[in-house]
């Protein structure tokens, strides 16, 4: 179970997550991921809707994924807003496969939010994209 500061809550949380955050998709996940602030603990919210299964079915699938956010927030302890929305074919997944795909994915997101941090820093330097001055 993921502690309540690590949870995110109100549907604001989670549609500014989607919105704002960089995504990335796979087979049996996909993760949406945002800054928030780098003191702020991250939090992890999760979508399973009645498309990947019966209530057994999306308990354990939530289940795995909890588990699988507790592990990454070793690694990702501040700073992060994730957004975990299941498949329909996580359902028949093996844990080995979800876990692969989360971990895949979440890769991605944070590779990604690196480079738009690096590039919002460097990119006003007084030029446009095409080089010239601004005015």
């Amino acid at each position: 179970m993921l502690a309540t500061r690590n949870r995110l809550r109100t549907s604001t949380d989670f549609s500014t997550t989607v919105r704002s955050g960089v995504r990335n998709g796979r087979r049996n996940v996909v993760l949406y991921t945002a800054t928030i602030g780098a003191d702020e603990p991250s939090r992890i919210g999760f979508i399973v809707s009645k498309g990947v299964g019966n209530a057994v079915a999306r308990n354990l699938v939530k289940r795995r994924l909890r588990e699988a956010g507790a592990v990454s927030l070793r690694e990702y302890g501040t700073g992060f807003a994730i957004v975990v929305r299941a498949l329909p074919a996580s359902a028949t997944a093996s844990w080995q496969e979800l876990i692969a795909d989360y971990n895949a994915a979440l890769e991605a997101t944070m590779k990604r939010l690196q480079g738009r941090q690096r590039s919002a820093g460097t990119g006003s330097n007084g030029t446009t994209q095409e080089g010239t001055q601004r005015a």
